[in-house]
């Protein structure tokens, strides 16, 4: 996740086995749904963290981060306004990159299983156009952690395009002001850069 800093432990190394092909990635028709499909997926890597590895989870989270998150809205938001004066092949390449950090993210941080477990609340709030969709994770001995997920309608599906930690720390706007000064002193392609290191840090620091 963006700007996570939960750190899962494991209490024992699971038995190797053979993998299980990744979660279907098919996009539910609801907002709840959409995030519980995650979530499904999410807690399955966990409990598989060890077998899989870092880059095991990341490519078991791919098509489920690809279903649940709009990641080109998503960068644009993060980008702000300097999006709109940017090529075509930028916008690509920034979207590329948020898009394997935002997987990277979620690979590094949930890096195993002890016991967590997520709730979704059914009841979905209105907002600015959009459906917020709120969720817990349930850390055993630990206080429970609040997710917010802000989701837009996308070609027919609901897609997240913000998440807010703690309920009310926005992802996009932190990564908006942390971008902000490399877009002014480098552009494009310093943020690309900045994007890259960011992510290979990620998926060599973990196991």
């Amino acid at each position: 996740m963006l700007a996570l800093t939960l750190s899962v432990g494991i209490d024992a190394q699971a038995q190797r086995k053979p993998s299980a092909p990744p979660p279907t990635a098919a996009a539910p028709a609801s907002p709840t749904a959409t995030i519980q499909a995650f979530y499904d997926a999410l807690l399955d890597s966990m409990k598989r963290a060890k077998e899989l590895g870092v880059m095991g989870r990341y490519k078991r989270l791919e098509p489920v981060i690809d279903a649940t998150f709009d990641i080109p809205t998503m960068t644009q938001l993060m980008v702000g306004p300097a999006w709109s004066t940017m090529s075509a092949s930028d916008k690509d390449m920034l979207t590329s990159r948020v898009r394997r950090m935002t997987i990277a993210g979620y690979a590094q941080n949930f890096d195993g299983y002890s016991g967590e477990s997520f709730s979704v609340d059914p009841t979905v709030q209105e907002r600015d156009g959009g459906q917020i969709v709120s969720s817990k994770l349930a850390i055993p001995g630990k206080e429970d952690v609040a997710f917010l997920y802000r989701l837009r309608n996308a070609g027919g599906t609901w897609k997240a395009v913000d998440i807010y930690l703690d309920g009310s720390i926005s992802q996009v706007a932190f990564r908006r002001s942390d971008f902000a000064s490399t877009l002014r002193s480098g552009g494009a392609a310093a943020l690309a850069k900045k994007l890259d290191e960011l992510t290979d840090k990620m998926l060599s620091a973990s196991q």
